[in-house]
């Protein structure tokens, strides 16, 4: 367990922060001068090593289980004193066509891509209230705005987001707090890796930079967010894809 950060630290919390996208954003926020608590899963112990004294990992966090995220929470605004950074990036995918989905794979994608936004937020707001500070960030998906054949649970859940985003950020600004997402396109990680050049070549395609993003893009972004730079923005969808959608 690491030692409480100095008071002058500001701390962030990311879920599915030990892998690809999101390990990209605990390293960004931790380069900022953050204190960066990264929640998963499942940490590998490769992950584990990558902690050291301004970032610190904790495995076996359920997001859809909404008295284990409460008992989090409650467990890091003790051990640390605040909240000052949440990033909602923990998502899974269950692809395919929507006449073979079965209610399973529909309930799964929903229930840790969205329900598990509104648990961590709901129980984040609390003790950012207090504070009388915050920043949210949530990871969305440019299939949230244009959907995609064979993710119609992912892009539901996405899209859901996207929706939270708003609505939270209208009920709590008035708190010093902002809540903003992103919604990143064509990214190289683990999940990408899986397409084959046939697959990846059409996506190119797609995207007027003519080259897949990095999840640094996309920590980019974050650390933005997350920065005294964006202190007036809220209720925003920053899309990081290359010109993807446009």
């Amino acid at each position: 367990m690491s030692e409480v950060p100095q008071t002058n630290k500001r701390v962030a919390v990311v879920t599915g922060g030990a892998r690809g996208i999101g390990r990209a954003i605990v390293e960004e926020l931790r380069d900022q001068g953050c204190f960066v608590i990264f929640l998963d899963y499942a940490i590998s112990e490769e992950a584990i090593s990558f902690a050291n004294a301004n970032a610190i990992g904790y495995d076996k966090l359920d997001v859809t289980d909404a008295n284990a995220v409460s008992a989090m929470i409650d467990k890091i605004v003790a051990e640390h004193g605040a909240i000052d950074v949440l990033v909602n990036n923990a998502g899974i995918t269950r692809d395919g066509l929507l006449l073979r989905m079965s209610e399973a794979d529909w309930d799964a994608v929903l229930n840790t891509n969205l329900k598990g936004v509104f648990n961590v937020t709901k129980a984040a707001i609390r003790p950012m209230m207090s504070q009388k500070r915050g920043k949210i960030i949530n990871i969305a998906s440019v299939v949230a705005l244009t959907g995609n054949a064979g993710q119609a649970n992912y892009s539901a859940s996405k899209a859901g987001v996207i929706g939270f985003t708003k609505s939270v950020a209208k009920e709590i600004a008035s708190r010093g707090i902002t809540v903003n997402a992103i919604a990143p396109g064509f990214i190289e990680t683990d999940m990408t890796a899986k397409l084959n050049d046939a697959q990846r070549a059409a996506m190119l395609t797609l995207v007027p930079m003519k080259r897949p993003g990095t999840p640094k893009d996309v920590a980019r972004a974050v650390g933005f967010l997350a920065s005294e730079a964006a202190d007036y923005i809220t209720g925003q969808v920053i899309v990081v894809d290359g010109g993807m959608t446009m």
